[in-house]
């Protein structure tokens, strides 16, 4: 991107924020930036993890939702109770495609909605017996689940029902792992507090429990952490790391178990997906217990390459020949995709709005079909993750952090993209105003997006959505004559 790229971007920035008053205006001004290409940090330049500004349409999501919807709730083998009205866990239940084996109901019951059914006499006198009562039904109906989750909801913090105390009489009850957890929706700015305090739980909860208890280690033992398996992308990725000679001893918490949750402290190494939500456990055992963690990135082939090295060399010559062996395999297959594909996405310019580690890992797969990022950011990231983006983009490039409704339809209107990658509440307005998008959070029902084979399935899906004539026949409901 040159200069004048900049100078437009920046003049971009002010004419959008134009229309706040002045106080929202010079708040919003800190959420929004310009790359520069010396740039090592964004520093000051952007202001992250903030409450987002009162009357300024967010699409975040809570501290409920950062807990039950991403880090517990794909544990399939759990039962995941939400403690509160019925609404919550009705509207977060089985919505993101987290793959699984197993049987609903029998073995697995990320699908299923446990919840305690608040009514207005629980919030008067308290839900901890209503609780108790639940967790006892529950392990009658379900006699095979491993653990129980209580993931409260808004009114459970406000009205000061003692969950602990509950979890530890039931766990006793039971014999089982029975799991309190904090996220009540108003804790923090966002989800991304849910993911911490899911983390904490995590830590002081489950990770000890089987201390002391055998456990048969090779030095080639991994753990995938914070891969949730959209559409089967944890599994895409374990085929990588089982073709190079790595025993995967857990996943979480896509396809996961409580399980392999407690046997990861004893693995050599965890390799974490999304650093936004699980970088905390993984410091908490490099502290603990020694074992190093590193962030990896299996999307389209050059940032593929690049992360098999890079783990590869977190151990011996047999796993980096066998490395090397994984790439050279599969090169024949990316050449072909990308022969095909490249051509008809060649220059093609993609903005992105997403969460998680969407915003910079997925650059990579656009630029091997050699489409261009014009603007990414997230929308409730912090400046640890903006610094890890700097490096994927070019100068020059519209950098933004939890963008309102107004910004971004703006940003679009002036920087027309080709295409969007952005999340559901931003879908149906893009689509309608006749610009291609894709729901970059669940791959719009396709997938896995991970490796290889998810690659092909990737730039299929860009060139079906891009090229698709339906959108220069669409003409915006709000732009139709009577």
């Amino acid at each position: 991107m040159t200069n004048a790229t900049r100078e437009r971007n920046q003049a971009l920035i002010q004419e959008v924020l134009e229309v706040f008053p002045e106080k929202t205006r010079k708040e919003r001004k800190k959420h929004v930036m310009v790359t520069e290409e010396s740039m090592e940090s964004v520093g000051k330049c952007i202001v992250s993890n903030r409450k987002s500004q009162p009357g300024v349409m967010t699409v975040r999501g809570c501290a409920y939702a950062g807990s039950k919807g991403v880090v517990f709730g794909p544990i399939k083998d759990m039962a995941h109770i939400s403690h509160g009205p019925i609404g919550c866990g009705q509207y977060s239940r089985a919505g993101r495609r987290n793959y699984y084996t197993g049987l609903s109901g029998i073995n697995s019951f990320g699908t299923l909605n446990f919840t305690s059914d608040f009514q207005e006499k629980d919030i008067v006198f308290g839900g901890d017996k209503k609780l108790t009562k639940l967790i006892e039904e529950l392990e009658q109906l379900f006699p095979l689940t491993k653990g129980i989750s209580i993931q409260s909801e808004c009114p459970v913090g406000l009205i000061g029902d003692d969950i602990e105390a509950v979890a530890n009489s039931s766990r006793k009850a039971i014999g089982k792992p029975v799991v309190p957890v904090r996220c009540e929706g108003f804790r923090g700015v966002s989800q991304s507090l849910g993911h911490h305090i899911a983390n904490d739980v995590i830590r002081d909860w489950v990770l000890d429990n089987r201390d002391g208890k055998p456990f048969e280690s090779t030095p080639y033992d991994v753990a995938i952490i914070g891969d949730y398996n959209i559409g089967g992308d944890a599994w895409a990725s374990r085929i990588l790391l089982e073709e190079m000679g790595l025993r995967v001893v857990a996943q979480w918490s896509g396809d996961g178990t409580l399980v392999e949750m407690e046997n990861t402290p004893n693995v050599k190494l965890n390799l974490v997906h999304c650093y936004r939500s699980m970088n905390y456990i993984s410091r908490h055992m490099e502290e603990k217990h020694g074992i190093p963690w590193m962030e990896y990135n299996f999307f389209g082939p050059t940032k593929i390459a690049e992360s098999l090295r890079k783990i590869a060399a977190q151990f011996d010559e047999t796993i980096q020949k066998n490395a090397e062996a994984v790439i050279a395999r599969y090169q024949a297959q990316t050449d072909a995709v990308i022969a095909k594909y490249r051509p008809r996405l060649e220059g093609r310019k993609v903005l992105l709005y997403l969460g998680g580690l969407r915003p910079r890992h997925i650059i990579g797969a656009y630029e091997d079909l050699g489409m261009e990022i014009i603007g990414t950011g997230y929308e409730f990231g912090h400046n640890d993750d903006y610094d890890r983006t700097l490096p994927e983009l070019k100068d020059g490039t519209l950098l933004f952090d939890d963008v309102s409704s107004y910004e971004l339809e703006a940003f679009v209107k002036a920087l027309k993209p080709d295409l969007i990658g952005s999340g559901i509440k931003e879908k149906y307005i893009f689509q309608k105003m006749g610009v291609p998008f894709r729901q970059m959070h669940s791959w719009d029902y396709s997938g896995p997006y991970h490796g290889y084979d998810g690659f092909a399935i990737f730039a299929r899906d860009m060139d079906m959505t891009l090229n698709n004539p339906s959108w220069s026949e669409l003409t915006a409901p709000w732009l139709k004559s009577a």
